[in-house]
């Protein structure tokens, strides 16, 4: 068994965010991939199962929790197989469903993967649930933009978004983890996607991750294919659409993922990146 490592979202080694990769876990147990998770102590280690048909099995373990997607281990993933085996289309199982996902060579030679996630939806937050929030992150209400409501969304994991008002807001973050994980779970939300809206098709993102024992993920596609979503439910951007979200730049691991919004309600977000090996 080799534990790979790579960085997507990124052409840098010392950008985008890290991630295990295991091309062929068969054999593994669930608490062997966990243990192995925790030991790389990246925000997500993909596990491959392959099988005899075209599809590819995929778990996803943070260093505490096992999660049903995670879209940052799955560019790397796909990168990784694709110098083994050649650029062309994979079909992945997870536990969220059907992913697929396309890689190819770009103009400046760079592999890059693009997933297409499972159908996105949204739900409402409460008042309350809010409230719980801001009171943990530090926030006031007045700092959220109004023409991005708060809103669980889902790509193949559940976020919910908070949409600041101004850069400065977003770039100040402290929290009390055991808090935050706690309405977390409560709640069944991955991350907490906080963004901010530069301009109509450029979003600056960062990902608390506490409930999987990871304080801020530099860049995480399934929260982004999740915004890409409720972007689209909530009618906030005219479609077909491209947008850019940056992420880890407040972390110095500056992250970029192009999130490709279809105008067919109920059709998957693509979410595309290049990934490095580390």
């Amino acid at each position: 068994m080799e534990v790979l490592r790579y960085s997507a979202f990124t052409k840098e080694a010392r950008g985008g965010n890290p991630a295990g990769v295991v091309l062929d876990a068969r054999g593994l147990s669930s608490a062997h991939m966990a243990a192995i998770a925790k030991e790389v102590g990246y925000s997500e280690t993909a596990f491959v199962l392959p099988a005899e048909g075209p599809e590819l099995d995929v778990r996803y373990f943070s260093p505490a929790v096992e999660v049903p997607f995670c879209g940052h281990a799955t560019i790397a993933t796909a990168v990784a197989y694709a110098q083994l085996h050649g650029t062309g289309d994979l079909t992945l199982s997870t536990k969220a469903g059907i992913i697929g996902v396309r890689t190819q060579m770009d103009a400046a030679g760079w592999c890059a993967a693009t997933l297409t996630s499972v159908p996105p939806r949204t739900a409402e937050v409460s008042d309350a649930q809010v409230e719980d929030l801001l009171a943990i992150l530090g926030w006031d209400a007045s700092e959220l933009d109004p023409d991005l409501a708060p809103r669980a969304a889902y790509a193949g994991a559940w976020h919910v978004i908070l949409a600041a008002a101004t850069r400065s807001r977003l770039a100040h973050l402290d929290y009390d983890m055991p808090k935050l994980t706690r309405l977390m779970e409560q709640n069944g939300w991955v991350t907490v996607s906080l963004v901010w809206r530069e301009s109509g098709t450029v979003f600056h993102a960062r990902n608390p991750f506490p409930t999987g024992g990871v304080f801020e993920d530099p860049a995480t596609g399934a929260a982004a294919a999740a915004l890409g979503g409720y972007l689209r439910e909530r009618r906030l951007i005219p479609l077909p659409a491209e947008v850019t979200v940056l992420q880890g730049h407040d972390m110095g691991r500056p992250s970029s993922i192009t999130v490709t919004i279809p105008e067919e309600q109920g059709t998957g977000i693509g979410i595309t990146g290049t990934a490095v090996p580390i």
